[in-house]
């Protein structure tokens, strides 16, 4: 195979002659020149290149596999008690058992639950893995441009956001969670992604467990990071997801508190129509 040879040029060399014909300008110090506009201000960007150097075998297989299953899907009784705010049934997910999922002995009366995967743009564009593993709803979490056309009958959810620590990821993760809980809770696998897989799409599956699951921050953190151990969601985004625990977790005592009062309340107009009826 043959190649082109770019001759190499050293700068000096057009040094004397660009003196030469501008006598009063002044001769550039040597090194790395940038023909900016005086107006030019750098502006950050979100890193775009992944250095593999020192990590654990085990990050770097999981940087090169382009999704991983972070919830399996379920198969549940359909009892009032199970249902989440979207009336969709799932159980709180225990990573170091899977006793949560039941056997259904009656098919006819459980519901099946969709399962949760996490991974990069490579899996969200590879129609065969998708629909090996009948992936039918990508969230999308990337500041891409343009991307390519999903699968027919994909459902999308797209948030427009960059791999940055002043990013706005609060603003995103009530729909973004709503989304996710409602395809999984009607049977369809969902695909959270981003470009790498690392984190954008951790913080939101993160978020996800956090708020549906009743998971802690370090618990679901330890949960997506077993499964996909190369992800690690940047210092902002894990400043916005313990403070979206602290949310869950008032929300969580002050539901406990209402029924506490309730049923303090409801005894106590039972002893009172006691004490009226002894009368």
């Amino acid at each position: 195979m043959s190649s082109t040879a770019i001759p190499f040029r050293h700068p000096s060399s057009n040094m004397a002659s660009t003196t030469a014909a501008n006598p009063g300008r002044p001769r550039p110090k040597a090194g790395l020149h940038l023909n900016l506009p005086p107006n030019h201000q750098t502006q950050a960007k979100a890193p775009s290149m992944i250095s593999f150097d020192g990590l654990p075998p085990e990050v770097m297989q999981a940087m090169c596999t382009p999704m991983h299953q972070i919830l399996p899907p379920a198969s549940l009784p359909a009892s009032p008690g199970s249902q989440t705010s979207n009336g969709h049934h799932h159980p709180s997910y225990h990573p170091q058992s899977r006793s949560s999922y039941p056997s259904p002995a009656h098919p006819s009366h459980h519901r099946h639950t969709g399962a949760l995967y996490l991974g990069s743009l490579a899996a969200s564009i590879d129609r065969d893995l998708l629909s090996s593993h009948r992936i039918s709803h990508l969230v999308q979490v990337i500041d891409a441009p343009w991307l390519p056309t999903p699968p027919d009958g994909t459902r999308c959810h797209r948030i427009n956001i960059m791999d940055l620590p002043s990013a706005d990821l609060r603003s995103h993760l009530e729909e973004a969670c709503e989304v996710i809980d409602g395809a999984i809770g009607r049977g369809e696998n969902v695909l959270v992604h981003c470009q790498q897989g690392i984190s954008r799409s951790a913080a939101i599956v993160i978020a996800y467990l956090i708020s549906k699951h009743g998971m802690s921050y370090e618990s679901a953190h330890d949960l997506v990071r077993h499964k996909r151990p190369c992800i690690k969601p940047n210092s902002g985004f894990v400043k916005c997801l313990r403070d979206w625990e602290g949310m869950w977790r008032a929300k969580a005592a002050q539901l406990h508190l209402g029924q506490t009062q309730s049923g303090y309340a409801q005894a106590k107009a039972g002893s009172v129509r006691r004490s009226m009826s002894e009368r």
